[in-house]
């Protein structure tokens, strides 16, 4: 089974994971909002809109908030205010 190779065309300059799976998932919801007439952040030649938010993610123009680290900062937060 081949693994997918992380480099900086599948992941988010600010994602200290670098996690493929959350790339594909920001461009893809990215992707619908230019879908339902959001304009681009990049002047771009494609007409398709999973091309274009794709290149927007990879240069961090596409802002997004992780609600699972989030959820996990404010357990950790809990866990030490109770000790």
């Amino acid at each position: 089974m081949d693994k997918i190779v992380r480099t900086a065309n599948n992941a988010i300059p600010d994602d200290p994971e670098w996690s493929t799976y959350r790339f594909i998932i920001v461009a893809a919801k990215r992707a619908r909002q230019l879908q339902g007439g959001a304009r681009s952040f990049l002047p771009t030649t494609s007409r398709k809109p999973t091309v274009t938010s794709m290149e927007e993610v990879r240069r961090g123009l596409v802002k997004y908030t992780d609600l699972n680290q989030i959820a996990a900062a404010e357990a950790l937060a809990l866990a030490q205010q109770e000790l």
